[in-house]
Formats: C-alpha cells, sequence, structure tokens
C-alpha cells in the first residue's frame, strides 16, 4: 500500500541519532531515503558494534534506507551528491554550521541546483550566535537548556547525573520529520522550495514546558535554583547535599499524586493530575488530604508538613496489595496508573502486540531483528518497512547506475576512494 510519502525523494547528511531517526520516520511513511555516508561510516556505526560496522544504534536508527557511501571532500564526490540533489524532494542535514558548506551541501548550493528543494538543517545551538559553532550531543544541550537540572539527579560527588534516554536528540529527530512534512506542504502551495532549520537547543527547551518561562511579579517555579545557587557559590558538598534533601522535601508535598511507589511484588505509577483523580486515589488507598478541601491548607506553610506525611503513609498502603491487584483497583476508579517495565520486558507485551508496534525484519549481519515499527499509522495508508538497516555502501553501485553512471565510471570511482 502507498505510504503518505510514496514517491518523496529525501537525501539524508546526518550521523549519531537525530537526523537519523528523523531520517527513518520519513522512511517509515513510504519516502525514498538515501543516507549518505563517509566512506569510513558514521560513528554510531562503531557504538558498541557487534560485527564490523553494525551495531544496535545504527539499526535501530536506518531501517528504510539505501546507503550511499562517498567522500564528499573531493570533487567528484561532490558531483555525485549533486546530481542526486537535483532529482530528490528533501535534503536533511543534521551537522555543525560550517560544515554544509565546507562539503557543498550548503542551502545555497543544492537550492541552485533544485529550486523545489524542501532543506531541513538541524544544529545543537542554531546558526547564529556565541555557542552556534560548538558541536552538540545530548548531554550538553541537556546541560545548557536545564533540562538536566529538572528532576534534580546528581550523583554521589553532588554534580548533575546524566538523564537517559537521550531526549533531546529523539525529540529532534521528530522535529525533522515535521520540519520536511511541513517543507512539502508549503512547497505545493507555493511551488518553491525553502529552507527550515531546527536545533536540538529549541527542542530541549521546549520539553521544559512552563518552567523556561518568565512573569514579572511571580516567582520562579523551578525548584532546582536553590541547588544552581548552591554550586555557582561554591558552597560546601554537606551543605549541597543538605540544600538538595530539603528542596527535594518541599516537592514530595507535590509528588504525592505524581510518583512511582513500591508495591509487594514490584513497582507501579500514579499520575492523578487533578483534584478529582487525586480524591478518587485516595478514596482507593483509604487515605485523605485536606488540603484538597481547603485552599488556605494549600497554599500555606502547613502544605509540605501533609504532604510528607501522606507520601509515608501512601507508601506504607501500596507495599500491602501487589502491582497487579492495584492495577485493577485503580482502573475500576478512573485513577490513571501503569506498571513499572524495563524496555526489553515490552517486545512481548500483550499492549505491544495489540497494536502491531513490533516489526519483524531479517537484517544481513544481525539476522532475525524484532523492534519498534513505524510510530505514526495512518489509516489506510500503512507501510510495511521491508528493507532493514543498511550495510555501509551497500547501495552505491545501485544508486550511481540510477544516477546515469556507466559500469566503467563507477570503477572509477571506486578506484580512486571516491565512493566505497
Amino acid at each position: 500500500m502507498a505510504g503518505l510519502l510514496d514517491g518523496i525523494k529525501v537525501v539524508e547528511f546526518s550521523e549519531v541519532i537525530a537526523g537519523p531517526w528523523g531520517g527513518m520516520m520519513l522512511a517509515d511513511l513510504g519516502a525514498e531515503v538515501v543516507k549518505v555516508e563517509p566512506v569510513e561510516g558514521e560513528p554510531w556505526r562503531f557504538a558498541t558494534p557487534f560485527s564490523g560496522s553494525e551495531s544496535r544504534w545504527f539499526i535501530s536508527l536506518n531501517r528504510g534506507k539505501r546507503d550511499l557511501a562517498v567522500n564528499l571532500r573531493t570533487e567528484e564526490g561532490r558531483s555525485v551528491i549533486h546530481r542526486l540533489v537535483a532529482e530528490s524532494d528533501v535534503v536533511v542535514v543534521n551537522y555543525r554550521p560550517d560544515t554544509p558548506a565546507a562539503l557543498g551541501i550548503d542551502y545555497e548550493t543544492l537550492s541552485g541546483l533544485n529550486p523545489r528543494l524542501v532543506y531541513v538543517e538541524a544544529t545543537a545551538f542554531g546558526r547564529r550566535g556565541p555557542s552556534a559553532h560548538r558541536p552538540g550531543y545530548d548531554l550538553i544541550v541537556q546541560a545548557v537548556t536545564g533540562l538536566l537540572a529538572a528532576d534534580g539527579k546528581t550523583s554521589e560527588a553532588g554534580v548533575p547525573a546524566p538523564t537517559s534516554p537521550p531526549v533531546a536528540d529523539y525529540g529532534t529527530g521528530y522535529a525533522i520529520a515535521w520540519a520536511a512534512a511541513s517543507g512539502l506542504f508549503a512547497r505545493e502551495r507555493s511551488g518553491q522550495g525553502l529552507k527550515i532549520e531546527v536545533s536540538l537547543l529549541g527542542v530541549a527547551l521546549g520539553m521544559l514546558g512552563y518552567t523556561f518561562m518568565e512573569m514579572p511579579g511571580l516567582p520562579k517555579p523551578d525548584a532546582t535554583e536553590v541547588l544552581r545557587q548552591a554550586w555557582r557559590d561554591g558552597r560546601s558538598r554537606a551543605e549541597r547535599d543538605r540544600q538538595r534533601s530539603e528542596t527535594l522535601s518541599r516537592l514530595a508535598a507535590v509528588n504525592v499524586y505524581y510518583r512511582c511507589y513500591e508495591t509487594a511484588d514490584s513497582v507501579i505509577a500514579i499520575a492523578a493530575l487533578n483534584n478529582p483523580l487525586r480524591k478518587k486515589f485516595l478514596e482507593v488507598v483509604g487515605l485523605e488530604d485536606a488540603r484538597l478541601e481547603d485552599r488556605g491548607l494549600a497554599e500555606g506553610p502547613e502544605a509540605t508538613e501533609i504532604g510528607v506525611v501522606l507520601v509515608a503513609l501512601a507508601e506504607i498502603r501500596l507495599k500491602e496489595r501487589t502491582t497487579a491487584e492495584w492495577l485493577e483497583a485503580f482502573d475500576a476508579a478512573g485513577v490513571p496508573a501503569g506498571p513499572f517495565n524495563t524496555a526489553v520486558e515490552l517486545v512481548d507485551d500483550p499492549q505491544i502486540e495489540a497494536n502491531d508496534m513490533v516489526l519483524e525484519q531479517v537484517h544481513p549481519a544481525a539476522g532475525r531483528v524484532r523492534m519498534l515499527g513505524p510510530v505514526l499509522r495512518p489509516l489506510g495508508h500503512e507501510t510495511i518497512p521491508s528493507r532493514p538497516s543498511p550495510l555501509l555502501g551497500e547501495h552505491v553501485d545501485e544508486l550511481l547506475k540510477e544516477l546515469g553512471y556507466s559500469e566503467a565510471e563507477i570503477v572509477a570511482l571506486r578506484s580512486s576512494g571516491v565512493v566505497l
């Protein structure tokens, strides 16, 4: 069945996570995606590889694509790419701002070859400003934006602890696919191509929601400001730990209805985000919260003390029954709840299977692979990706022949190191 992007040709210049994830989502929707790599392969092929230039990371981010391994630092290599781009619809670039021009794949060059081109450029910090030149990875961007400090996690040394998975990277991948689809829609209206910029910086700030907001006259809601000020002032680790403990204690009053609890056999997550749901939660576990009926208590100094006591009581109650028993009770009452799982457990989960979320493919190096299928499910236009992630340079000959290169020309390009 034809996908929503059937007939759309995408050229992807990217590596690691954000760009490849965005390109794979376009492929899942039926687009023909060509991944352009250096002849030595992109770095994520070698992130804990299990066989040569193949790794779990790479396979999870690059299905549905064809691979063209070419040296863009040669005139002949750029000529190959320019011929490819001239008959394509979308280009995705995920490099530092100065890299595209150095490789001859900048917007000005490629749009001159193809005025209808939708050019999506993802950078770490945007193209302008004092940090634009810096390479950016998920951890760096999380640290810079405050995303890393959002939940107050620290190491034993008292410094911020990395957050996993790399949410800024994956979020930027979604933004790349969104930008490409929006650009194609705009081109249908205008007949002209365009350039769309996205950045890890902007995506990470977007994930912070209302905390990235200034409202004159109101206090800043970010509780981690206390911790950051302690680091800036160079206070002792003991004092930082004490302040962190106090800060988290204050947060406990808010989080009593939005947290994980240990049960008799595992862990359960609760998310009661409004008063009707909170009252249902209390009824199920057999507790009371005076703050729900008295606004003065909810906003007064007693709120924290009530919350800390309530958390302690709820922790005791939740340990009295199994997760399955609590889920049955919460479902009956309409309280949002769910079991704590690890990703490995979910491949055979009945909920996952019922929604056809697992895709099975045969990879030439890995063999049978079961992984997450397409994220979007357009009814009546679903596609089943049949192509696993490509081997390095797997489609060089095929793509060059489609571009009009003769056998002799392909042999010459390969012998000179222009292509793999």
